[in-house]
């Protein structure tokens, strides 16, 4: 059983048993990622549990000052007599040092305890980050299509660091706040345990509002984590269109947006601090209660000489000792809700399986790589289909160009030659294979790809034709760029193809993006390229440069070029004209034009716009 499905079900569901499950199977996935560095974990532990019983050796030393020495009571007999002077000024000096010994040694085991923790938890929060970006590549397109990417970054941000907290200040601080409840309890029975009894009897109130608490808490946490991920995607669409909403004029409208979800992200953490204000208020109350009755009954019985005023004293530092934690450990419940719901989100994330091939097969070698599309079906979603009854045959070598309008579904084809997508029905083959027997990463290795939106990395020139790929010299993508027509610009920048390229390209125009991404694919070198509207946002004189040398760059592999100018495709050697999903026209551009069809309208509408932007 999986957490995902669990989830499922504790989402229907209030009651504590299936959350206390739910939150147990959540920290038993989490202890996986854990186990690694399980020895500092242990040592760690091991530390926290000197700094407890150090710390509450503190309120014995003083009920041992007060009665040996301050106030001589026969009945306050300590272990610790025989190490002790009888003078009171030496033996106070000398219960003084003790002190300052055990606060010395408490203070170091914290200490060591603070790094050895936290360096563990940063490991742990560097493998979960690994693990994530690593699944996310494994994933499909499609998932990205219909997930928000703000919400992705918050899997990986604020939600790894929200069990970064979990580990280096919850879980092991959870452990030392109650080895201190153990540690106060044990002291306070060693010196009265009836005191002691009178004393938890207001432990059933603390019990009663920490349950309450408890049950808020959870439900607040979850929707302070719903609205962070709300916020970030839409900071993420926002920054990223930024131009569009400004030549639109709709700042506006943006802020009315921003204002409207940002406010629910506030009343969502207002839930949580509301909680917080009645919590906290009434455990300082019932901590007050506790001392009195203390008071009340500790006090009656120093005066019937049944109890020492030491004894009496330590409870009272021991009362507020012993509060302090249950505080504690209200607040690690925060975190640990905080965190239920960011491990809740990130194994939802981790549990989303990729698409697994018929059979997992090694890449090989293609000596024909032909591309062959058998009565292919697809809709991306329901039976809305996209593509219908798509049939073609690349042979290899040859050059075979997609047009049609808007809509008509040419990306579509590139979409499921790639394996972004899975078709609905029939058969995609590549080399002959259908390209479901391969795993995707070996099929994509025989495509080189341009799309009209180019994607641009941070880092250099180089590094945006190269991908950082150690097997491709310098060598070899500065001779890409020179057949992509770009090396002359690139050499005339201060730092040449080390020149640093700043976010999504920015300071290079559209068109110099395209050929970044052209020159991308012919430096990679791969049997069959693919151009998805690649020359769309490139200048007319750059076009014809790009068309002067693509019958060199395509000698020899086979091309799929998706076109909105039909200039670009008149040496295909086949043309496909789509039309709502089908292959409405095939053949060469001239048996195209001759039969006066869709093909002979959209060459003669470009024909008039080029006329009309030449006049």
């Amino acid at each position: 059983m999986t957490g995902r499905s669990i989830g499922s079900n504790v989402a229907r569901e209030d009651a504590p048993a299936a959350v206390a499950i739910y939150d147990a199977v959540l920290l038993k996935r989490l202890w996986q990622y854990l186990h690694p560095y399980r020895h500092a974990a242990f040592a760690s532990l091991l530390l926290l549990m000197l700094n407890s019983a150090l710390g509450a050796s503190w309120p014995l030393l003083t009920q041992l000052a007060v009665d040996r020495y301050l106030l001589p009571d026969p009945a306050g007999a300590s272990f610790l007599d025989p190490l002790l002077p009888s003078d009171p000024l030496e033996g106070l000096l000398r219960v003084a040092g003790i002190y300052f010994v055990v606060l010395f040694m408490a203070a170091s085991a914290r200490s060591a305890q603070i790094h050895t923790m936290n360096y563990t938890g940063q490991r742990v929060m560097r493998d979960i980050r690994r693990e994530i970006f690593r699944h996310l590549q494994r994933l499909p397109v499609k998932y990205f299509d219909r997930t928000p990417s703000g919400r992705l970054v918050a899997r990986a941000t604020s939600d790894v660091d929200v069990l970064n907290e979990l580990f280096t200040s919850g879980l092991v601080a959870v452990a030392g706040d109650i080895l201190t409840l153990v540690c106060a309890f044990a002291a306070m029975l060693y010196l009265s345990p009836r005191l002691t009894l009178v004393y938890i009897a207001v432990a059933p109130l603390v019990l009663l509002v920490s349950v309450v608490f408890r049950k808020h808490a959870r439900a607040s946490f979850r929707d302070v984590r719903v609205a962070v991920a709300k916020l970030a995607s839409f900071l993420q669409e926002c920054f990223t269109g930024i131009g569009e909403i400004q030549v639109f004029n709709h700042q506006r409208q943006a802020i009315r947006d921003f204002d409207e979800i940002n406010d629910e992200h506030r009343q969502a953490n207002y839930k949580a601090v509301r909680a917080h204000a009645v919590f906290f208020p009434v455990i300082d109350w019932l901590n007050f209660l506790g001392l009195a009755v203390l008071i009340v009954f500790g006090g009656r019985w120093v005066v019937e000489g049944t109890l020492t005023l030491g004894a009496l004293l330590a409870f009272l530092q021991y009362g507020t000792r012993i509060f302090r934690p249950i505080q504690d450990l209200a607040e690690k419940y925060n975190v640990l809700q905080s965190a239920m719901a960011g491990a809740e989100r990130i194994f939802d994330l981790l549990d989303t399986e990729p698409p697994v091939p018929v059979r997992q097969e090694k890449a090989r070698r293609i000596d024909t790589p032909s591309v062959e599309f058998r009565n292919v079906w697809f809709a991306y979603r329901d039976e809305d289909w996209v593509l219908e009854d798509v049939s073609f045959h690349v042979p290899p070598g040859e050059m075979l160009a997609i047009v049609g309008h808007t809509g008509a579904g040419k990306s579509t084809v590139v979409n499921l030659l790639l394996r972004y997508y899975e078709i609905e029905k029939g058969n995609i083959l590549v080399g002959g294979r259908d390209i479901r027997e391969w795993t995707p990463e070996a099929l994509r290795k025989k495509f080189g790809v341009v799309f009209q939106d180019p994607c641009l990395i941070a880092g250099t020139i180089a590094d945006n034709i190269g991908l950082n790929d150690s097997g491709i010299p310098a060598a070899k993508i500065a001779g890409a760029a020179g057949n992509a027509h770009l090396a002359e610009y690139i050499e005339s920048l201060p730092n040449g193809y080390g020149e640093p390229l700043r976010e999504r390209g920015a300071g290079l125009s559209t068109g110099q993006k395209q050929l970044v991404a052209f020159a991308r694919a012919l430096a990679f070198n791969r049997p069959i390229l693919v151009l998805d509207e690649a020359t769309s946002s490139v200048d007319p004189d750059t076009e014809q440069d790009i068309r002067d040398t693509l019958s060199k760059l395509l000698s020899g592999r086979t091309s799929i070029v998706i076109a909105h100018r039909l200039s670009t495709i008149r040496q295909a050697s086949s043309i496909l004209v789509f039309h709502k999903g089908r292959v409405a026209e095939s053949g060469s551009h001239e048996e195209l034009l001759a039969l006066d069809g869709i093909y002979s309208r959209l060459h003669q509408l470009q024909s008039l716009a080029e006329l009309a932007n030449q006049g």
